[in-house]
């Protein structure tokens, strides 16, 4: 990984945006791991690629962004300037507009149905937009909307390695259940990560959609993972609703939930850990909930 810190992103805007260079520059915490994002100024981010295999991002958002945003119903990042690579930073980067709010939490969201319905209304109309030209899954996108097999062997090690932590044979069913269908119509527009994380609150409402670096157009299945991720209950089953998709999508969605959850616990398997316990939730919320 690369270094990024505060000095780093000083000397970048001095150098190419010296307009700017008298801004303040803030790191927006906690910090990303596929890119690291600054606040400058009070209207302005910068991002910038952790890492070598990140870079292809930085061309994907600047040319799809601007064309995705005025055709979607909730604000998402708009790039405002290109960097290139300077003072010992080796990729392109990026200075955004600024999105305030905050990361979708429980405890932020006032009315989950809500959340759920307006979720629902973004990713419906982002996979109604014309994909003449999108990137199709590959390297750039880590294959997010191509098929869940890329991933076989390794949620089966996973399940391995995890032994009687959990329910192996009940994974395994959800899992050879996702790998038995495939996406049978035209490819549409996804997010490529679509968690809490990256769906911002303001006054308890969902009010932007961030981080599109895993974007491009397949199967929606792996932005559909926020259904066990996130909501429950009710809203689980609006959310499910209110995109009218075919049974063999949601499967394939909960196997990239399940996927995601596994690979976590194998590298992590302590339960009481920080980074884990929201795994064994997710773990749970798949394997008790494979029916709604």
């Amino acid at each position: 990984m690369q270094t990024i810190d505060t000095a780093l992103v000083k000397r970048l805007i001095r150098s190419q945006f010296p307009q700017w260079a008298e801004l303040p520059i803030r790191p927006v915490l906690p910090g990303g791991w596929d890119n690291r994002t600054f606040q400058l100024g009070e209207t302005m981010s910068v991002r910038l690629p952790s890492a070598e295999r990140y870079e292809p991002q930085v061309a994907k958002e600047q040319r799809w962004l601007p064309w995705l945003a005025p055709q979607l119903p909730l604000p998402i990042p708009v790039p405002l300037a290109k960097g290139e690579p300077d003072a010992g930073y080796p990729w392109p980067w990026s200075v955004y507009g600024w999105l305030a709010g905050e990361p979708a939490t429980h405890a932020g969201i006032t009315d989950m149905n809500f959340f759920a319905s307006d979720l629902a209304d973004f990713l419906r109309a982002l996979q109604r937009l014309e994909t003449c030209e999108a990137p199709p899954p590959g390297e750039h996108n880590f294959f997010r909307g191509g098929p869940l097999r890329i991933y076989d062997a390794e949620a089966r090690q996973a399940i391995s390695r995890l032994g009687d932590a959990i329910d192996a044979q009940a994974a395994l069913a959800i899992w050879q259940t996702a790998l038995h269908s495939t996406w049978r119509t035209a490819p549409v527009w996804i997010h490529g990560d679509v968690s809490a994380a990256n769906l911002l609150l303001e006054k308890g409402r969902l009010s932007a959609v961030i981080d599109f670096g895993s974007c491009g157009a397949g199967d929606p299945a792996c932005d559909l993972t926020i259904a066990w991720t996130l909501l429950q209950g009710d809203s689980r089953e609006l959310f499910c609703k209110n995109l009218a998709l075919d049974p063999d999508t949601w499967a394939r969605a909960r196997g990239w939930a399940l996927w995601k959850a596994l690979i976590t616990l194998a590298d992590h398997r302590h339960p009481t850990t920080l980074h884990t316990l929201p795994a064994w939730h997710v773990l749970k919320e798949v394997l008790q909930n494979a029916g709604f």
